[in-house]
Order: C-alpha cells, then sequence, then structure tokens
C-alpha cells in the first residue's frame, strides 16, 4: 500500500479575489507563503519518501516548502494540474453568470460549464494515471502530492467511489492547504481521510 498526502497550494492572487484560475499560472499571496510554511510544520514529522507538484508556481511553492527542508527533491508533474477552464480563467463567479448564465447554470449543477477548456472527467482521467503511477514508483511508499482543489476533489470522488459531478455538488472545494490523505492498494484508490 502506498499512502498518499494530498495538499491543495496555498492561497494565490487569484484565489484571493476569487478569480477562476484553471491553468493560469498564478503566484502565492504572503497568506499562501504562510500557509506553505504551515503545511511544512504540520508535516515535519510524517516521514515522506517523495514530494511531487503540479507544475503550476503555486503548487510548486507550496510543495517547496516541505520537500527543500527535508533535502528531498521535488517531482513537478503537469498531469496534477488543475481543470482548463478556457474562457473562464481569471473570471469571478458573477461575472461568469453573467458572461455565460446558461453554461453557468450547469456548472453550479455539477455538469459542463466551459464550452471550451477540459471536460472535468479529462481531468480526472488524466489525475488518477499520474497517482497510480506515482504509487507504483513508490510501493509500500508515503509520499505527498500539492495540486489543486479540481484534481484533490477528484481523487476524493474515486476514493468514495463517487461520480465527480456528484461529488461536486455534495463537498465544496478544499480550502487552501488543506491535507489529506488517501491510499492506493493493488492500483486501487482507497479514501483513508
Amino acid at each position: 500500500m502506498t499512502t498518499v498526502y494530498l495538499a491543495r497550494h496555498g492561497q494565490s492572487d487569484w484565489n484571493a479575489a476569487l478569480r477562476w484560475q484553471g491553468h493560469a499560472d498564478r503566484p502565492l499571496t504572503e497568506l499562501g507563503r504562510r500557509q506553505a510554511a504551515e503545511l511544512a510544520e504540520r508535516l515535519a514529522d510524517t516521514p515522506l519518501d517523495a514530494v511531487y507538484a503540479s507544475d503550476l508556481i503555486r503548487a510548486r511553492e507550496t510543495a517547496e516548502a516541505v520537500a527543500t527542508p527535508r533535502g528531498l527533491p521535488l517531482h513537478v508533474l503537469p498531469e496534477l494540474r488543475e481543470v482548463d477552464v478556457g474562457s473562464w480563467s481569471g473570471l469571478t463567479r458573477l461575472e461568469a453568470q453573467e458572461r455565460f448564465p446558461e453554461a453557468f447554470a450547469r456548472w453550479r449543477d455539477g455538469g459542463h460549464g466551459w464550452e471550451d477548456g477540459e471536460l472535468y472527467e479529462r481531468m480526472a482521467e488524466r489525475v488518477v494515471a499520474a497517482v497510480l503511477r506515482v504509487a507504483a514508483d513508490h510501493p509500500e511508499g508515503t509520499v505527498l502530492l500539492v495540486a489543486h482543489g479540481g484534481p484533490i476533489r477528484a481523487l476524493h470522488a474515486v476514493a468514495l467511489g463517487l461520480d465527480l459531478a456528484q461529488h461536486r455538488r455534495l463537498r465544496p472545494v478544499a480550502a487552501n492547504a488543506h491535507l489529506s490523505r488517501i491510499a492506493v492498494e493493488d492500483g486501487k484508490i482507497a479514501r483513508l481521510d
């Protein structure tokens, strides 16, 4: 069994402004850097074999706060990126609702909103495949993956045996720097806590 800690990146400037980011490469705020340091403190007594992160700077900087003091290299995986929100990138919820009312209603109900970008299901497929590869590289190990709200939500849905749209309707996105844990056993993802 591989234990996989999942951490959402610290607060970015667009998180603070309540803007969709998707693949936009937005930096951490001062609060986000503090959250990354606090994450490192929470994990200080947890043995880690490796640290992985999305290639977007907000995830990389958060992961570096954990990896650097331990002398661990940071493994960057573009597959851990947030869902590509296409033309909604940079918009607030109100702006998206005003510009794309029908699409926004679909999104709010758990469906696909933006007409361009990436489907949640495609994002989930790439993230799950990446996590299974990481687990195969660390059998019986413990790793940290620093990613984004969408990918973490997708992994939780798989671990709970829920449809991603259903999970999106039931549970809010994890807070910045939130830490959770899943397990990968026999090539399958299972929720621990």
